[in-house]
């Protein structure tokens, strides 16, 4: 009777520590969260007040998952600590192992002494493709022009590499100094985006720090919207064949790919 009692409390303790075992084989790592890359931001006098100006860059650890329903907020305070200005602005959704560049704009009845983005965290969503699926947008043709009033026109043409039409993509354009350090940004929408006709764009950068000199501008085009799903379904019907022209030389005689091993080929 003791022997048989002690061969079922090891039985019963061996159960346990293999469900336990499993539980933590199911359990998913830990995702990383969403990172503030560069951020920047700047101030200017207007008619009514002052509109402060801001661009940032938020990087994406996880190449399995979607960050979605991200939201920045906008933090202008005076030299007293006191609240100026607050926003709150929803982002994109970021890709799997991605970035995702943001600008925005808000109004303010005093002018900030410092301002800050802060982000609250992102909710996580397995891709149904993995990172390398979701390929980038074709930027082309981009012209950066300074105008009279100290703002940039960003012009040029974006493309789509699936073969389902986007239906809409917001193009960011992020202009940085001669030493790659973020300056500001700007943001603008184009809809209907087919492969092979690349519909062009037009944004404006403004709020520009007093004495900042533009040496270079990215331009980077994504899906539009909370959630990857838009961009997820693109990536879902698959890319398009890079090589379209058909061959204009004669096809061979025999084909070489179907000669069965060990039996002589017949002309």
């Amino acid at each position: 009777m003791i022997l048989r009692s002690r061969t079922v409390t090891v039985l019963a303790l061996g159960a346990i520590f293999l469900t336990g075992c499993s539980e933590d084989a199911q359990q998913p790592a830990q995702l990383k969260p969403l990172a503030l890359k560069e951020q920047v931001s700047s101030t200017v006098k207007t008619a009514s007040g002052y509109a402060v100006n801001w661009a940032g860059v938020l990087t994406n650890a996880n190449p399995w998952h979607f960050g979605e329903h991200v939201v920045a907020t906008v933090i202008g305070r005076d030299a007293a600590g006191a609240e100026v200005v607050r926003m709150d602005q929803p982002l994109d959704a970021v890709p799997p192992g991605g970035t995702l560049s943001f600008a925005g704009q808000a109004s303010a009845a005093e002018r900030p002494a410092k301002v800050t983005i802060e982000y609250r965290p992102a909710q996580w969503r397995p891709a149904a493709r993995i990172a390398s699926a979701f390929r980038t947008f074709p930027v082309s043709g981009v012209q950066t022009l300074k105008q009279k009033d100290g703002t940039y026109l960003v012009t040029g043409y974006v493309d789509n590499p699936y073969a389902l039409p986007a239906s809409s993509l917001v193009v960011n354009a992020l202009l940085r100094d001669p030493a790659g350090k973020l300056v500001g940004g700007g943001y603008a929408f184009v809809d209907d985006v087919k492969a092979g006709a690349p519909p062009r764009f037009i944004l404006t950068v403004e709020g520009l720090a007093e004495g900042a000199k533009v040496a270079k501008t990215e331009v980077v085009a994504r899906t539009w919207g909370s959630t990857g799903r838009p961009y997820e379904e693109l990536a879902l019907a698959g890319a398009v064949p890079v090589h379209t022209v058909m061959p204009t030389t004669e096809p061979f005689s025999v084909d070489r790919g179907r000669t069965v091993p060990g039996v002589d080929d017949k002309e």
